[in-house]
């Protein structure tokens, strides 16, 4: 039998940034013995990359803003395909969210009356977005993180769960897991399990995500059992750093834009007029271009091209480039110093002046930053209850980004934030009370056994596969077939290729001893990203239509009919399989809110 250390609390939660933290606050508060588990160091999550603000229609900047539009706004910036019930809780409680923070001793930037200031996004109709300079996930982190310190909540850091444990009726009952660090096995019980482990962009090769973004989450839930929707719906990033390479994917916030940045090609044209549908009016071009007329005048609700929601804008980057208009390194151009002072800058964007000034030795106060898109997100995720973020599978919930519903097809920027807040909470609230009306749980050795096996297979393969190489072949392929534009046969040669990259996979091997071994962690990561690779394919072989963050150029228009449905992923029999099943219904009453003049 395997040797291993166990814990035993009423709730886990698998992942600590800001949807973990959160869930762990209100389980915590809700009487259950709490442990938050996570595969770095605590504060490390990628929540910091959400830097633009937290959008909430607190209506501090226009008092016109309410949950209404802000809820219109989020349905229409996800298609439609987003669960509207979720859409619904998020924009009736985003407010309530942000000004709790502001309790727990959140900063915030203010208005001159004093109240918290809000900026300017893509796809939001009102300048909606709280926030703290360019560094508002790190201040929502930090304050999340010192309540949850101050709770006394027990904190497991630095390590990888591999598998979640289940009872003879199927529902979850803990996590199994490796200290990175000495690499002995950790197991958990749990009466509940709350997933909150972020994203998936590892699997592609350029990604503003960082080396922990695995989807680890999405690949447990799968595992045991969970529905998976519309996991073909990634977002691409309008605005990444192309330069230099060691860079390259490094976010560059939707704040530049939210302030006044504009996008220019090799040409210096701003191009992004070239690209306006029905959002906005063409004919508003010159008086925008010439004297920022929608700072001014924000009656006339003119915004710039700029911001329109970030798939359109990551499309028309992508149509740039692809035109032979794009700047020397494979991207395109985006400037704010001819349109704000220096000081503006440094006050207003912090962040990205130091981040382009260490990286990439360009003063964005004199020249313009070279971007591109890069993947930052994914809008698929675990099938959860609304109301109580359940998943699937009794016991186990999920919230943040390795939930799926809230956003559709397409993210609206700024949603992220107020999102784990909202169903963080949820999440925490829920695992707890179904923890506290189950008895004891009991570790079951045979499955501790099996998964360990499973696990350190890869050191008793001497002449295995090198893990780097097989993670970065799958970045390849995802990158260049389930890219930012996709089609049938490029999406068939994917899927062909992820089955020979699972047979490589398993044969992989690793050198050396269980000590923190990177290449043994990389080996365990590549069964999560394999995992997520599959479904995304078979969700975007399925859905032939454009809608969102999900583009076919053989199918480029939305159809109506499968703007009806989720692309729901499951195991079945050892195999990833899709369905189609109908979206939830909307109320009529809400039906109403998108019959009304915009």
């Amino acid at each position: 039998m395997a040797e291993y250390e166990s814990h035993d609390f009423d709730v886990v939660i698998i992942g600590a940034g800001g949807a973990g933290l959160r869930a762990a606050i209100e389980a915590s508060a809700t009487g259950a013995r709490t442990a938050l588990v996570c595969k770095s160091l605590l504060g490390k999550a990628h929540t910091v990359m959400a830097e633009g603000g937290v959008a909430a229609a607190l209506g501090n900047v226009w008092p016109e803003d309410n949950w209404k539009v802000h809820f219109r706004d989020t349905m229409r910036g996800g298609k439609m395909l987003n669960n509207w019930r979720m859409a619904q809780l998020h924009a009736l409680e985003s407010p309530e969210r942000v000004l709790e923070l502001e309790e727990w001793g959140a900063v915030f930037d203010r208005t001159p009356d004093g109240r918290i200031l809000q900026r300017d996004f893509g796809g939001h109709r009102y300048a909606r977005l709280a926030h703290v300079g360019d560094r508002t996930g790190l201040e929502l982190l930090r304050t999340c993180q010192q309540r949850a310190v101050g709770l006394g909540i027990e904190v497991f850091m630095e390590c990888k769960i591999v598998r979640l444990l289940q009872d003879d009726s199927g529902a979850v009952n803990g996590a199994l897991g490796f200290w990175r660090e000495s690499g002995k096995l950790v197991a958990f019980g749990a009466k509940a399990v709350v997933l909150a482990s972020g994203g998936v962009g590892k699997t592609w090769k350029f990604t503003s995500n960082s080396w922990e973004s695995t989807g680890d989450g999405h690949a447990l839930a799968l595992w045991a059992g969970a529905d998976m929707i519309d996991m073909e719906c990634v977002q691409f990033h309008p605005t990444g750093m192309v330069w230099p390479p060691s860079a390259r994917g490094l976010l560059v916030t939707e704040g530049v834009r939210g302030d006044g940045g504009v996008l220019r090609n090799s040409e210096g044209r701003r191009f992004m007029f070239d690209y306006i549908s029905d959002f906005f009016a063409k004919e508003t071009a010159d008086t925008i271009e010439e004297g920022d007329q929608w700072y001014e005048n924000k009656k006339d609700f003119r915004r710039p091209p700029e911001l329109l929601p970030r798939d359109e804008v990551a499309r028309s980057i992508n149509s740039e480039i692809k035109a032979g208009r794009g700047s020397p390194h494979g991207g395109v151009f985006l400037d704010i110093a001819s349109r704000r002072s220096p000081e503006y800058i440094r006050r207003r964007l912090p962040s990205m002046y130091h981040q382009f000034k260490e990286l990439a030795d360009v003063d964005i106060t004199k020249e313009p930053m070279e971007i591109g898109p890069t993947l930052h997100y994914i809008m698929g995720g675990v099938r959860v209850e609304a109301d109580t973020a359940a998943t699937t599978v009794p016991g186990l919930y999920a919230a943040g980004e390795v939930a799926g519903g809230m956003h559709g097809a397409n993210r609206l920027g700024g949603n992220s934030l107020s999102d784990l807040l909202v169903f963080g909470r949820r999440a925490g609230q829920s695992a707890a009370e179904h923890a506290l009306g189950r008895s004891g749980t009991v570790i079951d050795n045979a499955q501790v056994d099996a998964v360990s096996a499973q696990s350190l297979a890869p050191f008793e393969r001497d002449s295995g596969e090198n893990p780097y190489t097989v993670h970065q072949d799958l970045q390849d392929t995802m990158q260049s077939l389930v890219g930012i534009i996709r089609n049938e046969s490029e999406l068939l040669e994917a899927k062909e290729k992820l089955g020979e990259l699972d047979e490589r996979a398993s044969k992989v091997g690793v050198e050396g001893h269980r000590q923190f071994n990177p290449g043994w962690h990389l080996a365990l990561d590549l069964e999560s990203m394999l995992a997520v690779a599959h479904c995304t394919t078979l969700g975007a072989i399925e859905r032939r239509e454009s809608r969102g963050g999900h583009t076919r150029e053989d199918y480029p228009e939305p159809d109506p009919e499968l703007g009806k449905v989720n692309m729901v992923t499951r195991m079945r029999d050892g195999a990833v399989v899709v369905v189609r099943e109908p979206l939830p219904e909307m109320p009529d009453e809400l039906k109403t809110l998108f019959e009304e003049a915009h």
